[in-house]
């Protein structure tokens, strides 16, 4: 069924049920196919849509108020963004913030990023979550001619997320070095000149605040692609070695990244620290499994429980597969779950530093109650250094 369209639609969101929602289009001309998901987050709608791990992805934006900050260079958290597409309920009004240099609908073209405005969201949400969440196909055409037939068997002939490797889109594409330290007022950004440790992040599709993270602990940052061998990432001689976020099905690029990391967990004794499809990446090298979920959690506001002490984080979340708890082999416990659903959220070896969390404790954007988990892996590497 569809929607009742309003006046001259100029975007249409088909998905693969059939069902058709019309709306406004503004960013980009042109049209995509990908998961359709929804995001709960009040802010940083602009970190979000540069977030890699949303390769393959709609983004439906619950809050209304989009694209009332504007944008700025500041925020990207990677210089291609990387989101498929943006839907919302109420267009983007002008913007209003003292550090906004570009509007939305102008970043989006820019972007190449196609958006959809004028959506019942609340709808959609409720059918993502009842029904799981669809593969759709969102156009975006200033005269309104849409094949509807043709978008909504697009949308039906898409492959999926599952068994998709997207790490690999998303990497960098040679290693780099990150000094850069997370924001401060009034200072901004500034440069880590006295760091303790050497780290490896191994990028899945990192986000440039998990660097920064990363950089304001102490660490001096090298970072090599998602398809690094062991031998490249010991060459370095690091501290530790770090696992970022990132998009697709962790099983897909696991092909790849788990033999690397079972390498290093096997012959040394590095502290290992995994964020999001990082966490998932070190779960399968130790030996545990990965499922996708019916539409995964995307927020700046999911509580969740630390095992060992009872106290509740709440976080930022952005993930559609998730850690099968049951199958952590012996030597690896649970050290973390959601409050939502009591899917799995963190795990590490009982006898050494080596640690991972679904949640972004980069926070960005979010809240900060997970950061003391960079402060945790330098600790891990001043321990080994002394010792």
């Amino acid at each position: 069924m569809a929607e009742t369209a309003p006046l001259k639609p100029t975007a249409c969101l088909a998905l693969a049920d059939g069902t058709v929602f019309y709306g406004h289009g503004f960013g980009a001309i042109g049209r995509c196919v990908a998961e359709l998901c929804f995001n709960t987050a009040m802010t940083g709608y602009q970190e979000i849509m540069t977030d890699p791990s949303y390769a393959g992805q709609i983004v439906t934006f619950t809050f209304p108020h989009i694209g009332n900050t504007g944008t700025t260079p500041e925020d990207d958290e990677t210089t291609t963004p990387s989101a498929a597409g943006m839907v919302v309920k109420w267009d983007p009004t002008q913007s209003s913030n003292w550090r906004a240099s570009q509007e939305l609908q102008d970043w989006l073209v820019r972007s190449g990023q196609i958006a959809i405005g004028g959506i019942d969201t609340r709808r959609l949400t409720r059918a993502i979550r009842q029904q799981g969440a669809p593969h759709a196909a969102l156009a975006h055409d200033p005269d309104g001619n849409f094949d509807v037939e043709a978008l909504v068997a697009e949308a039906r002939a898409w492959a999926g997320l599952e068994g998709m490797d997207l790490a690999k889109d998303v990497t960098c594409a040679q290693s780099y070095r990150w000094d850069e330290m997370r924001w401060a007022w009034p200072e901004g950004y500034t440069r880590q000149e006295a760091p303790k440790y050497k780290v490896v992040a191994v990028d899945y599709g990192a986000k440039r605040n998990i660097l920064r993270c990363l950089a304001s602990a102490g660490c001096d940052v090298t970072v090599l692609p998602a398809n690094a061998t062991a031998e490249e990432v010991l060459a370095h001689n690091p501290d530790g070695v770090f696992l970022s976020n990132g998009p697709g099905d962790p099983a897909a690029t696991g092909e790849y990244a788990v033999p690397m990391i079972k390498t290093v967990l096997d012959t040394t004794d590095l502290p290992v620290f995994g964020i999001c499809l990082g966490h998932q990446m070190l779960a399968l090298a130790l030996g545990a499994k990965t499922i996708k979920m019916n539409h995964g959690h995307h927020g700046a506001n999911h509580p969740v429980k630390e095992n060992s002490t009872g106290k509740v984080e709440i976080t930022s979340m952005n993930h559609g597969f998730a850690v099968d708890a049951q199958s952590l082999p012996e030597g690896v416990e649970e050290t973390h779950v959601s409050l939502f659903d009591g899917s799995n959220c963190g795990i590490r070896m009982k006898d050494r530093p080596v640690y991972s969390v679904q949640q972004h404790p980069e926070a960005s954007p979010g809240p900060q109650d997970s950061y003391y988990l960079f402060e945790r892996f330098a600790e891990a590497m001043a321990a080994r250094k002394k010792a």
